[in-house]
């Protein structure tokens, strides 16, 4: 017997992860190898960064460009069932990272996003990170 789509759909978007994926992991690696320490989806602080670097006073998130709504390929989409919900949904999650970005530097936090398709180059992405952990310490 197969599954119907509404069930497929919802067993698809539980294997979903919001963290440890693939790109936030790349940006794990390539931070800790540099030397640089953190933290990890740090609590207490407004939409948990991925990588908190408390001493410097600085965050980093890693958006998938689907959910964020990145302007690349990946992330200038909809899908086609559903879209009220789908647009709403998603817009909703960019509004949610400018309301949690505008608190972290009201509380004297400086924050870099990296988005999943800057994931690919990571030696331009390696120069990015540097720069901005170096920057003012």
């Amino acid at each position: 017997m197969t599954e119907a789509p509404s069930e497929m759909r919802s067993r698809i978007m539980r294997a979903i992860k919001g963290t440890n994926t693939g790109p936030e992991m790349r940006v794990r690696r390539l931070t800790h190898g540099m030397g640089f320490r953190y933290r990890l989806h740090g609590r207490g602080l407004p939409g948990r960064p991925d990588l908190v670097f408390r001493p410097r006073r600085k965050v980093i998130f890693v958006h998938g460009c689907f959910w964020h709504q990145h302007d690349c390929a990946k992330g200038n989409r909809t899908p086609k069932t559903n879209r009220a919900y789908w647009r709403h949904k998603l817009r909703r999650n960019v509004e949610r990272d400018g309301e949690n970005q505008t608190q972290l530097r009201t509380l004297g936090w400086e924050v870099l996003v990296i988005w999943e398709c800057e994931t690919k180059d990571l030696e331009a992405l390696g120069e990015r990170i540097r720069g901005f952990l170096d920057a003012d310490a």
